[in-house]
C-alpha cells in the first residue's frame, strides 16, 4: 500500500498513527496539494490528502473511509468496535474531532487572504465551533482514561491530532488551561510511540 499524505495534515496523521498502531507495512508518498504541479487528483479527484493507493491500483480517499478500512486488515490493535452503540460513539467521537480540524483549517485558509478580504463573521463563526468542540469534548472525556472509558481508541487517536494540530497551527488557544482532561488524555497519547514518529514538522 501507498499513502499520500502531508507530514502537517491532521487527517493524514490519523491515518499514519492506525498504520501504527495496526503494524501495517506501507510506503508513504508526500504531497503538496497547493503546488500548482500537484498531481493528486490522479488518485482523488477531490485534490485532498491522505489518499490511499492499494495494491490494485485502486485508490481510497477521506480519513474516515481509509482507517475504517485499515482496521480490518489486522486483528491486533482494534480500535473501532464491530458493531451497535459503541461503534457509533466512537465514531460520533472521530467526526467531532475532524469537525474541530476542518473549523481550524477553514481559519488558516481564511486569514491566508488579504486582510481586506476576510471575512470577521466567518473567522468567528468557525473559531465558536472550535470552543464548543472541545468543551464537548471536555465533558464526554470527564474522568475517564481514554475517550471510550478504559479502551484506546480511534476517537482517542482523532482527539490527539486535533490536540496537536491546534499546538501546530493555533498557538493563541490556550486550551490546556480550560480543559484538564483533555490536557491529561494528550500528555497520556503523546508518549505513545505512534504519536511520536507521526509528530508534524514545526514549521
Amino acid at each position: 500500500m501507498k499513502l499520500i499524505a502531508a507530514l502537517t495534515s491532521p487527517y493524514a496523521r490519523k491515518v499514519r498513527i492506525v498504520m501504527a498502531e495496526k503494524k501495517l507495512d506501507y510506503q508513504l508518498e508526500l504531497e503538496n496539494v497547493w503546488a500548482p504541479d500537484t498531481k493528486i487528483q490522479e488518485s482523488n479527484p477531490l485534490g485532498k490528502v491522505p489518499c490511499l493507493i492499494m495494491e490494485d491500483g485502486s485508490s481510497l480517499f477521506d480519513s474516515r473511509v481509509i482507517v475504517e478500512y485499515l482496521d480490518t486488515l489486522s486483528p491486533v490493535g482494534r480500535l473501532i468496535p464491530q458493531g451497535g452503540r459503541e461503534r457509533a460513539a466512537v465514531k460520533c467521537w472521530e467526526a467531532l474531532a475532524d469537525g474541530t480540524v476542518d473549523a481550524c483549517i477553514a481559519i488558516f485558509l481564511e486569514n491566508k487572504r488579504p486582510e481586506a478580504q476576510r471575512s470577521a463573521d466567518w473567522l468567528d463563526r468557525q473559531y465558536n465551533k472550535i470552543k464548543a468542540a472541545l468543551v464537548s469534548m471536555e465533558s464526554g472525556l470527564g474522568d475517564n482514561s481514554y475517550c471510550m472509558g478504559v479502551n484506546y481508541s480511534l476517537a482517542d487517536i482523532a482527539v490527539g491530532c486535533v490536540l496537536g494540530y491546534l499546538d501546530l497551527r493555533f498557538a493563541q488557544i490556550d486550551w490546556r488551561s480550560e480543559h484538564p482532561n483533555l490536557d491529561r488524555l494528550y500528555k497520556k497519547l503523546a508518549t505513545k510511540p505512534a504519536f511520536v514518529e507521526t509528530a508534524p514538522p514545526i514549521a
